[in-house]
């Protein structure tokens, strides 16, 4: 039978077409037909598709960017008692964490390392956490901007705040971390709903200045003098005792399992920082604070 035959019989007959299959020999190769266009309850189901392993890493886009499977504070978490989310298990998308970033900025021309210091402008300090009640006036804080690789392969430009005697250390910090191709997810000036908003686990910001007390205590955070720098938090979670932050990132607590992003003792990071006298976290024995980076030692 001809391939128009057989086209013609499925079109005057779909649904007998779609009980059964025809098998037809054409030039010595066979051909298998079936409709697909009958009452979905006389087509056998298609399999599920099986849920995502969690040692697999993100699917990726045709170019070859990670494709976007995870939106990044979307799910709020229950509380605990102390204020923080529930520590829950890493979701399949986030174990081997790999997101793309979106541009605020105009990324760097040419893929080279650029950065800036300046006055911190009025529209950037109006969108920070800085008030008059900070521990560090706002004209001791300069604005940076600085290029680095993001977990999609592509060269971006990202801001901060930071106390104005760490502004040149602080990008010649970031001007290595470049040089190595180092991965930032993203790099931008915390605003202030951040602070308020119910926790949901899956940041991973890398910033600096931020006006708030330490963990736990009522003093006042190196972050909120402009003398800290947190690296990629979600792949360098704080931990102490059952705490993890964030609150999703425990999959990341495993650091034999190394994955691009990751701080790891001895480090290209870890020396990076030392070099302009600043310490990490990450080498505390408790809390770990492993993203923590910091100029006058809290």
């Amino acid at each position: 039978m001809s391939l128009e035959r057989v086209d013609s019989a499925l079109r005057d007959r779909p649904c007998q077409a779609g009980r059964m299959r025809r098998t037809v020999v054409v030039l010595g190769a066979v051909l298998t037909l079936a409709l697909t266009s009958c009452a979905a309850e006389e087509l056998p189901s298609a399999p599920r598709p099986a849920p995502p392993s969690p040692t697999t890493t993100a699917p990726v886009t045709a170019s070859g960017a990670p494709a976007v499977t995870w939106q990044v504070g979307a799910r709020p978490l229950p509380r605990r008692s102390d204020g923080f989310g529930e520590i829950e298990p890493t979701p399949p998308e986030l174990v081997n964490r790999a997101l793309p970033t979106k541009d605020l900025l105009p990324p760097p021309a040419g893929d080279r390392y650029a950065s800036t210091i300046g006055a911190v402008p009025a529209d950037v300090l109006a969108r920070s956490t800085w008030q008059a009640a900070c521990p560090v006036k706002a004209t001791d804080l300069r604005y940076l901007t600085m290029s680095f690789w993001g977990f999609d392969g592509r060269a971006h430009t990202g801001e901060m705040l930071v106390n104005a005697k760490s502004a040149a250390g602080i990008t010649q910090v970031f001007g290595q971390l470049f040089a190595t191709r180092f991965p930032l997810e993203e790099m931008r000036v915390t605003s202030p709903a951040e602070l308020t908003a119910p926790p949901t686990g899956d940041g991973n910001s890398t910033s600096a200045f931020v006006c708030r007390p330490a963990r736990g205590q009522t003093s006042w955070s190196a972050h909120a003098y402009g003398l800290a720098v947190d690296v990629n938090p979600f792949c360098n979670p704080y931990t102490q005792g059952d705490l993890v932050l964030p609150e999703l990132a425990s999959a990341y607590v495993d650091r034999s399992n190394r994955r691009p992003g990751m701080v790891l003792a001895g480090d290209a990071t870890v020396r990076a920082f030392a070099a302009i006298g600043w310490s990490w976290g990450g080498s505390w024995s408790s809390p770990k604070d492993r993203m923590h980076f910091t100029g006058n030692g809290h």
